[in-house]
């Protein structure tokens, strides 16, 4: 499953690609992911800027002039830059063509555990975000706020780092990793930090 590492890379090899253009028409070839493809989503997108292209824990947002669309890849998903003309490959669900140009904005999902769904103009009010933690890489994400949040916790430390409502972003492998880099033993209680 694409982690937040992955999904901040994948956001940043578009962003300089995408942000500014405007959408000519969009292509959904399956519209069965984990939550159906919005059936408007050519109407709604049709001739408006990407605007920007954000990440919150491992959803990407594309805030276009009206709204956001609001982007998950699942399990086995990716958001690829290609050019108009690259061959289809099976599993490519969804075009977002840009111009001038033609650009495209595909989206590819073999297991269909994605999403794409409106997020309205607030997107930090959707159901699938409003109850998402601090960010590990901003600034809110430091010791104090660790020793706080783990204080009374018997969650086990790595059960605590992958629950999104606290930390976001975080999944199996990475959450091993960092605890196997600090020396801490995945059962122990969060709150028996020191």
């Amino acid at each position: 499953m694409p982690e937040l590492p992955e999904v901040e890379t994948t956001r940043r090899s578009l962003v300089d690609r995408f942000v500014g253009a405007r959408v000519e028409h969009a292509v959904v070839r399956n519209a069965r992911l984990r939550l159906p493809v919005p059936a408007d989503l050519e109407q709604r997108l049709c001739g408006q800027t990407l605007r920007a292209m954000r990440r919150r824990a491992k959803y990407l947002l594309l805030d276009f002039e009206r709204d956001t669309l609001l982007v998950h890849l699942g399990m086995s998903g990716s958001l690829r830059g290609v050019a108009a003309d690259e061959p289809l490959r099976p599993h490519d669900h969804v075009d977002l063509v840009f111009g001038p140009g033609g650009r495209v904005l595909r989206y590819h999902d073999p297991r269909r555990f994605g999403l794409l769904v409106w997020a309205g103009s607030t997107p930090e009010h959707h159901p699938l975000l409003a109850s998402l933690g601090v960010e590990p890489l901003e600034p809110g994400f430091v010791g104090d706020w660790l020793w706080r949040a783990t204080r009374q916790r018997r969650t086990p430390l790595k059960q605590f780092l992958m629950d999104a409502s606290q930390v976001v972003g975080i999944g199996n492998i990475y959450a091993a990793e960092a605890l196997f880099r600090a020396g801490l033993s995945p059962f122990a209680a969060a709150g028996r930090l020191t």
